[in-house]
This record gives structure tokens, sequence and C-alpha cells, in this order.
């Protein structure tokens, strides 16, 4: 609990077997933490036994894509307060009073940042390119909807008040990967309460698929500022036509 508020979090695992063991327990020695939803994503053999040896609770998702998994997490979760985040490592349940803090000043929604100039705290798995590309990304996304300062949109650690999300949650459409920008822009165009924080963000275990190698780093910078322009003329037809 937090400020007497049920606090949960919801981690989707496909490839962290190695660190998932030590992402819940992080989250549960804060104190704060009174459940953990691991939503298995078609996860590797051997992630159900890691799971199994916490408190954290598994449910399962077999259809593929990050939006799929984190979406019916969001539906199982009980929280007051639910936190998004991943297992592989890179996180920890160090920064979460962080955003509880800002959740109990009034915020509906609290983004993490890796990449924020205001603080050196993030890690070395953010490289020079991958750093800048999701700035300028999240730059286009402040400027087209003259929203808060942003400055990454690919940070999956995010708090919602269950409110916000109830808001939201009808407008989803999309079940990939690009769920966490749609997130962020979900929040924008509702006119959401919410505020960007530096996180901690460490070297993650195991490879990702989408940031391994530069040219898959390119393409997939390419595809998510695709997505945001597309999505804002959209917003800007829908606004023109009502």
């Amino acid at each position: 609990m937090y400020n007497k508020k049920f606090v949960s979090v919801v981690f989707a695992t496909y490839k962290e077997k190695k660190s998932i063991k030590s992402a819940i327990e992080s989250f549960f020695n804060t104190g704060f933490v009174d459940e953990i939803i691991v939503v298995n994503n078609n996860a590797e053999k051997g992630t159900e036994k890691e799971v199994n040896d916490t408190k954290a609770k598994m449910i399962y998702e077999k259809r593929q894509g990050y939006g799929y998994a984190f979406q019916t997490g969001i539906e199982n979760a009980k929280g007051d307060y639910i936190i998004l985040c991943e297992p592989d490592g890179s996180y920890t349940g160090n920064d979460l009073e962080r955003l509880l803090v800002y959740a109990k000043g009034g915020f509906e929604v609290v983004f993490g940042s890796r990449t924020n100039q205001s603080s050196p705290l993030s890690g070395a798995d953010i490289t020079f390119w991958r750093k800048w590309a999701n700035v300028i990304e999240a730059k286009s996304i402040e400027v087209l909807f003259n929203t808060n300062s942003l400055t990454d949109i690919g940070c999956t650690y995010k708090l919602f008040k269950k409110d916000a999300l109830r808001k939201i949650s009808k407008q989803w459409k999309t079940r990939s990967s690009l769920f966490a920008t749609e997130l962020i822009l979900l929040t924008v165009t509702n006119n959401l309460k919410f505020v960007e924080l530096p996180i901690t963000f460490s070297k993650r275990k195991g490879e990702s698929s989408f940031t391994s190698k530069w040219y898959l780093l390119v393409k997939w910078g390419l595809h998510i500022q695709a997505y945001i322009l597309i999505y804002w003329l959209q917003w800007v037809l829908q606004k023109i036509t009502k």
C-alpha cells in the first residue's frame, strides 16, 4: 500500500527467465507493492518456475505481442495505482517511490524517462543513437500536440491511476510494441495530467529484438516516427470534423 492506495505492478515476459525473479523481488522489497502480475506471453521454458518461487501471480496471454500482454495484465490488475514495467534487469523497484510521490501529488500518469537531460541516471545500455532517436520522437509528440515536456517514448516504466486507464482503455488499437507509444499519445490527447521523471536504466540481460543492431534501431525508429505522424494527422482531422 502507498498512501492507503493499493499498488499493482504488471510485468510482461517473453525472454526474461534469467532476470524475472530478481525483478519481482526488487519491487516487492520496496514495501509499497501489493501485487505483481506477470503476463506469460509465450515465455521461454523455465520462466514459470522462477515466478512460482515468488509471491507474484502469473497469468497467460497466448496472442504474441507487447500490447496484448500489457493490456491483459492491466485488465487483471486490482490496484488504485498500476505500474507497468519490464523484468529484463534494466529497471529497478528503487525508483518506484519517486513515481508514487508524484501520483500522490495529483498526477494521473507518471512516465519514466531513460533520456531526461536533467539527470545522469540513465545507464550504459542507451547508446548515442538510441538516446537521440527516443528524444526526437518524444519531442515530435511534444511539439505536434503542444503538450508537456517529453524526452522518451520507449520507456515501459509508467504509472497510471486506475481511473486514467479506464478512460483510455476503450481507445486502445495497438497490440504490438507500439503500445508503449500509444499510451503516451492517448494520455496527451485525452488531456490527462501527466509528468515525466528520470529513472535508473541499466544494461538489460539478453538482447532486444528491436535495438540489438543499428539497422534494426533505424528501422524501428522510422516505424515509430511514422506512427506518431499518422496518429497526429488522424487527431487533427477528427478535431476539424467535430
